[in-house]
């Protein structure tokens, strides 16, 4: 018998309820080979999603103010949002990082920053999930010094590192490096945490930026396990075997408007990942078959007219993520067309999640859409779709030549054309955009402003870390960390030794871009 949480999973009728439903002649089951209805039989009547708000703005101390509000409100796991200039490995003084900094997230440049952000925050209890790519195994190697510094053994250590170089180069541009040694540091962090981190999720193979970028729901499901595949592949290349680590690998998805569409589009998900880790990459480990995923609701359908609308439709994507089965779930707040969230928005986006939770019955039943005709067709036609597009990029000579190609950002774009063609002439509505519009509508909702004084806290730090640390020591481990590049080794140890010795984001960036160079797109459509 599974294990429950303690709750009333009747109706509020008082109608008893089973784990699951199933046709009598259908003996395919929540929990069942290959997961399309879930990974686990009784789903969320054992634990409930983690509720993830992503939160990160200006400096580390008035990041860790909102981290601590949002515990005290219920949330059951932190996501980090980083600024501009920490996603493109710039610090807060350096010219390209003016007016940046603190506005898109928080300002994260160096150990010290790092053990602000969490300070009070036992990370022996509390997952921490970090949105993070170009950089990610610098921020990464932060983390884990700082756990290191607090006597924590990391080994207990449980969260996400987003470190989905691929995605960049294919919709969200924030890349660094080129794209073959960027695809080698997510290798360096997936085999570091499979040796030392075994709670630890080393990668979030990300759909959600695919999505935003103007994707299909089939295009964003296939490109995603596609680069999901490479990292198995390279993994594989590098000695590890599948089951050492294919159970570590996580994804992000969009939920997107559609409702029924997204709930089809992760069953089919799992239905891929299960068969082709099964029947392709030979795992044996029941978990490294189960394709876990956290969720967003979709920034991209949001409006800045009449923002409170975005509360509805954020709920229907968050429950629809939950009818799709997530593991985690991140609700967007209503401004965030406009601005960061504001404390009050984001609480109201938290407290979406718990009514879903605890008040609408969603979570008593897995499945609970699976056998619907409509649903059942939808995961077929997705899945087909998604298996089309595997066949198209093999015949490209793989992903890295179908970017440098650019397939996937044609493909994308022109999806994304196609959508905006059907509301530009009223095929598509979209409320308070083309259709129920309000002409002389006034903004009436406090907005999040990032002070100025971000940027010179944040400058003053760093000028002071630079003056107060062992600069000897911090060049001689520079140099060793410039010798692991050029003798491709895992720089994972490496760049914790620079952490512990004051490096910043920008100057080890600096110094792996001296070995691995940068990359510019080349092609034009």
């Amino acid at each position: 018998m599974s294990k429950k949480r303690k709750y009333n999973f009747d109706t509020i009728s008082g109608n008893k309820l089973k784990d699951y439903y199933s046709a009598k002649d259908n003996p395919l089951n929540p929990g069942d080979f290959p997961y399309t209805r879930g990974i686990h039989s009784n789903m969320y009547r054992g634990k409930l999603w983690t509720m993830r708000q992503f939160s990160g703005f200006s400096t580390p101390e008035e990041t860790n103010e909102r981290y601590k509000y949002l515990l005290k409100n219920g949330q059951t796991g932190l996501s980090v949002a980083y600024d501009m200039p920490t996603l493109m490995g710039y610090d807060p003084d350096h010219e390209l990082s003016e007016g940046e900094v603190g506005v898109c997230g928080v300002n994260v440049s160096s150990l010290d920053d790092m053990e602000t952000l969490f300070k009070d925050i036992d990370l022996e209890k509390i997952s921490i999930s970090q949105t993070i790519n170009g950089p990610a195994i610098i921020l990464f190697a932060f983390y884990v010094a700082l756990a290191k510094k607090n006597k924590i053994d990391i080994s207990k250590l449980r969260g996400t590192l987003q470190n989905d170089a691929l995605k960049e180069y294919i919709a969200q541009k924030e890349w660094i490096f080129p794209p073959s040694p960027s695809v080698k540091l997510v290798v360096d962090v997936i085999e570091f945490c499979s040796k030392n981190m075994p709670l630890y999720n080393p990668v979030s193979i990300s759909g959600y930026h695919i999505r935003e970028a103007g994707s299909t729901a089939a295009q964003e499901l296939a490109f995603t396990l596609n680069n999901g595949f490479v990292y198995i592949e390279e993994c594989l290349d590098r000695g590890l075997k599948i089951d050492e680590f294919a159970h570590r690998l996580s994804f992000f998805f969009n939920s997107h408007i559609d409702f029924f569409e997204e709930i089809a589009k992760y069953r089919a998900a799992r239905r891929i990942w299960a068969n082709t880790l099964k029947n392709k990459y030979n795992a044996k480990n029941e978990n490294s078959l189960k394709l876990k995923f956290h969720t967003q609701t979709a920034g991209c359908s949001l409006t800045a007219q009449q923002p409170e609308n975005n509360i509805v439709r954020t709920a229907y994507e968050a429950m629809a993520a939950v009818l799709g089965g997530t593991n985690s779930l991140h609700t967007n707040a209503l401004d965030e067309t406009l601005a960061l969230p504001s404390e009050k928005a984001a609480k109201i986006a938290l407290r979406t999640q718990q009514v879903l939770a605890y008040e609408t019955g969603v979570a008593s039943v897995a499945d609970p859409l699976g056998g619907s005709w409509y649903i059942e067709d939808m995961t077929d036609r997705i899945e087909k779709e998604a298996m089309e597009y595997f066949k198209i990029i093999e015949s490209l000579g793989g992903t890295i030549n179908a970017i440098e190609e650019g397939y996937f950002q044609k493909e994308i774009a022109d999806a994304a054309s196609i959508y905006q063609e059907s509301i530009d002439t009223n095929d598509r509505i979209i409320v308070g955009i083309n259709d129920f519009v309000e002409r002389d509508e006034k903004l009436d909702i406090d907005i999040l402003e990032i002070s100025e004084e971000a940027q010179k806290i944040q400058e003053k730090k760093i000028k002071d870390l630079r003056k107060s640390r062992d600069s000897k020591s911090l060049n001689e481990e520079m140099e060793k960390l410039r010798n692991a590049c050029k003798d491709n080794v895992n720089l994972v140890p490496y760049l914790i030794s620079v952490a512990e010795k004051g490096g910043t984001v920008g100057e080890i960036v600096d110094v792996m871009k001296s070995v691995y160079g940068e990359w510019q797109e080349s092609f034009g459509f």
